[in-house]
């Protein structure tokens, strides 16, 4: 295990401190978790992204989407225990 050094300005050491605290946690432990959640969200929104794009690619070359009034009833639908039929792609712009 590696030691990373970071510097805290007073006012930010002393707010890590108190949520700690309440965390129950020490300030150590929680400083590790904060980087541990902030890795985390970034490599979710890295694959998010990632899918994103892929999806957007896809429609671009098929120039196939479904209007987000058809898809919105169909996820209404399925939320209320329904079983809809799933909404037919079509050329955007139409």
């Amino acid at each position: 295990m590696s030691t990373t050094t970071i510097r805290l300005e007073d006012e930010l050491k002393v707010r890590v401190a108190a949520a700690a605290e309440r965390a129950g946690k020490t300030a150590h432990a929680f400083i590790l978790d904060a980087i541990a959640q902030k890795v985390e969200q970034v490599e979710l929104d890295d694959e998010l992204h990632r899918v994103a794009n892929e999806r957007w690619a896809k429609v671009l070359e098929s120039g196939k989407t479904v209007p987000w009034d058809s898809a919105k009833r169909y996820l209404e639908a399925r939320s209320r225990g329904e079983h809809p039929r799933k909404p037919a792609a079509r050329k955007l712009g139409r």
